[in-house]
């Protein structure tokens, strides 16, 4: 289960086709396109465990170039789209990426790298200079390496909370580029995924991301067809899953809300009778509108948790998730601990900080104090997470230890009230924060994007108040509400709560200085 043998088996059959263009890429022209790549980054004096960065937009090249990487044994490093031209620096520097592979498409930040990063060599798609990285893929031969080594990708985190950490992989178990990884496992026995060639996998969201490189990876692995979304729009993923008959997908509840905001009938004219798995994870999903994509879809849906770090992984499927909503279910890979703040494990329905045990853990690169930070004196490691385990074992998520607002010394975790906001029929979308507050020490607020604009205001302001008054006790109430056309949300559906906090703090020391 490799697309090295289903490009001998079937070079014709299509890996890869841009969901916008249609542009198809075959596992042949795959397999030759990762060959070059792969002795390209041999010719630069890359092998195993020598880093290289990617910045791209989703790009029919981008899994061609993962697939080069995964031959060549060099550990590649996603970089999001989303970052500026200092924080893509940084990570490249904290890397240790002696290269840059990026598109024409990000010129003014590639200008600006060319000066903060000067030791750096650049391979840039569609620039047609001397760094044009087609020509520099043609200059290659096609055919496989004598040598091939398995490659790996060092994954930096959000930097949600502060400044993006790496997270270094335990290198591979053996050299066999072919060797079976363990989320084959998982889509096959876990999913469901279908092992000869049939599956049809969408990918609406950002290829730099953990997910999705993973699933777009696995899917290929498993020689089915990936269909890749340029950019994500709701409308037109409904319209994707027909027009290619898709089969499998990966989402985020934000992808789901965007989706269920559509009117009925534009929901009810697509064709989604291909559709047989739809799998989400990266964020809590809302009970509401897990329900309503049920109702929609039907019991295809599972949700898994996880992190970048591999450290464990729980999963859900419908069924289980109706007689346990709210759950991400039980541990199928680590075991879950619940904790609390002395280390001490707490008893089921309380909530707790979540470590997973496993045998192997992987550390923060060049960040000892991260890395000890989150560990557990017994060896286990958390992502951050705040949640508890029922008594059948099956776990639900909080909110991120680190989004916590502390007012008037009560502990208080917006997750639960984003939750309910996103499924008022004005709101696109909802990030609640704390805010600096001279008496409460900070105060809760609500930053809203709604649906229309022209409805912002004090109307619905005291709408979402009467809203949400049934289900909130007082001290979680919002003390203030503010609206805006854009919330800082990544493609991945994380939200940047550190650029809104920043932002208020900002305001609230330049109104103690005024």
């Amino acid at each position: 289960m490799h697309p090295i043998t289903h490009a001998q088996a079937r070079p014709d059959h299509p890996a890869i086709i841009m969901a916008a263009s249609g542009q198809t890429i075959s596992y042949g022209e795959m397999d030759r396109t990762a060959n070059r790549f792969a002795r390209l980054l041999r010719g630069k004096g890359l092998g195993r465990d020598d880093r290289f960065a990617v910045l791209m937009e989703n790009h029919a090249l981008y899994l061609q170039l993962v697939w080069g990487s995964q031959r060549a044994g060099t550990m590649m490093v996603p970089v999001s789209t989303r970052l500026t031209a200092p924080e893509i620096a940084y990570i490249m520097q904290d890397a240790g990426a002696g290269m840059l592979v990026t598109s024409v498409k990000y010129a003014d930040l590639v200008a600006e790298l060319r000066r903060e990063c000067s030791g750096c060599s650049f391979l840039v798609l569609g620039e047609g200079g001397a760094d044009d990285l087609e020509a520099a893929l043609a200059e290659h031969d096609d055919a496989p390496l004598d040598d091939p080594l398995p490659g790996q990708y060092m994954l930096y985190s959000s930097g949600t909370t502060g400044r993006p950490k790496g997270v270094k992989p335990k290198p591979p178990e053996n050299d066999d580029v072919l060797a079976v990884n363990a989320l084959v496992g998982l889509a096959v026995m876990g999913a469901g995924m279908p092992t000869d060639g049939s599956m049809v996998y969408l990918s609406p969201a950002p290829l730099y991301h953990a997910a999705p490189l993973a699933w777009c990876t696995t899917a290929q692995r498993l020689g089915g067809t990936v269909i890749v979304m340029e950019r994500f729009d709701p409308e037109e993923a409904l319209a994707v899953i027909e027009r290619y008959r898709v089969t499998d997908s990966q989402w985020v509840p934000t992808h789901f809300v965007r989706m269920l905001k559509l009117d009925e009938a534009v929901r009810s004219r697509y064709d989604l009778s291909s559709h047989k798995r739809a799998i989400h994870a990266a964020a809590p999903c809302p009970v509401p509108v897990k329900r309503a994509m049920i109702e929609w879809w039907g019991p295809i849906i599972i949700e898994y948790y996880a992190g970048s770090e591999g450290i464990g992984m729980t999963l859900i499927k419908s069924e289980d998730w109706l007689a346990h909503p709210g759950s991400v279910g039980k541990a199928i890979h680590g075991t879950v601990h619940v904790c609390d703040p002395d280390g001490k494990e707490v008893p089921p329905e309380s909530d707790g900080l979540i470590y997973f045990e496993n045998d192997s853990v992987p550390t923060y690169h060049n960040d000892p104090v991260k890395t000890a930070e989150a560990m557990h004196k017994r060896g286990w490691m958390t992502l951050g997470d705040i949640g508890h385990l029922d008594t059948d074992g099956y776990l639900y998520l909080t909110d991120r230890k680190s989004h916590m607002i502390i007012s008037g010394g009560v502990n208080i975790y917006p997750q639960e009230i984003e939750n309910l906001l996103v499924t008022h029929d004005k709101v696109m979308d909802a990030a609640v924060i704390g805010a600096p507050d001279a008496d409460l020490g900070e105060r809760v607020v609500a930053v809203i994007q709604p649906i229309d604009m022209d409805e912002a205001g004090e109307g619905l302001e005291q709408e979402l108040r009467d809203f949400l008054a049934p289900s909130l006790s007082r001290i979680k109430m919002p003390k203030q509400f503010d609206f805006r056309a854009d919330l800082p949300r990544e493609a991945n559906g994380k939200l940047y709560k550190r650029e809104l906090r920043d932002e208020y703090k900002l305001k609230a020391a330049e109104g103690a200085a005024a």
